[in-house]
């Protein structure tokens, strides 16, 4: 599985693959009922025993051809780290030519059109997050610790970040729509966390607001954090569907695409 770039599916559960000295499942489909198309996407980049790259892009549902913005945005980055590993370049370089590439194609679409791009390169059991938009990278321990979360890059998670508003207000608050930084934009903004080590049981998970405003994060963590990928995997999903019906009125509730990639290192034998 070198390059797979997954647009426009209708997933019915979690596929499980192999991946960078490791395994990852990957979702993507419309809400559930909703008979139109997925504006989420996802990328699997392999490059090797222990290195790869992984992405989720999440168009702009308010803004025209977000479907044609995810694609753009996930190929140009896949063009790119392609073209840059055969040439013996660094995975930070093509990620971030990735990001300026599908930032300049989404442009030229000449509608308004954008996308959100959580980007994970994988190597030698380190990882490193890069991302524009309030799509998310979590990065748990086996026994929850939260090990890394990238800040959403709208009012909202900036107010998370701040103090000013918990997590949980955060699900219910009328702003939760709107972003401040996007693939498509003039003034894009790419955020580059720092090179951190894996543990072999970290659980890695790159998901589009469509998990994120439906699913407390304390519930993804316990989700995801343990028990076979697959198996947590399905339960995330099984969450999001059961919201987005809106069976309890107490919980978060918005139907919307839902993309997410889950990851974990292969503990050594």
């Amino acid at each position: 599985m070198p390059a797979r770039i997954l647009v426009d599916r209708a997933m019915s559960d979690p596929e499980l693959y192999p991946f960078a000295g490791g395994e990852l499942c990957v979702f993507t489909a419309p809400p559930p009922g909703q008979n139109g198309g997925n504006q989420d996407g996802a990328a699997l980049v392999e490059l090797g025993p222990g290195r790869g790259v992984l992405a989720v892009a999440d168009g702009l549902g308010g803004q025209p051809a977000g479907d044609k913005a995810a694609r753009l945005a996930l190929e140009s980055l896949v063009d790119s780290v392609l073209e840059t590993n055969a040439r013996g370049g660094t995975l930070r370089h093509a990620i971030l030519d990735g990001f300026e590439r599908g930032s300049q194609r989404v442009q030229g679409l000449g509608v308004g059109a954008a996308t959100t791009l959580v980007v994970v390169e994988v190597d030698a059991g380190r990882l490193r997050s890069y991302h524009v938009g309030d799509s998310m990278i979590l990065a748990v321990g086996q026994r929850g610790r939260r090990k890394l979360q990238t800040v959403s890059h709208s009012p909202v998670g900036y107010a998370v970040e701040a103090g000013m508003i918990d997590e949980s207000e955060a699900l219910h608050h009328d702003e939760l729509h709107l972003i401040s930084n996007m693939v498509g934009a003039a003034d894009m903004r790419i955020e580059v966390g720092s090179p951190r080590a894996l543990s072999p049981r970290d659980t890695v998970l790159l998901a589009s607001d469509g998990v994120l405003d439906n699913v407390h994060l304390e519930e993804i963590v316990e989700l995801v954090r343990r028990g076979p990928l697959d198996v947590a995997a399905q339960k995330l999903v099984d969450q999001c569907r059961e919201r987005m019906r809106g069976t309890d009125e107490a919980a978060p509730s918005k139907p919307d695409d839902t993309t997410f990639i889950a990851y974990r290192p292969r503990p050594p034998r």
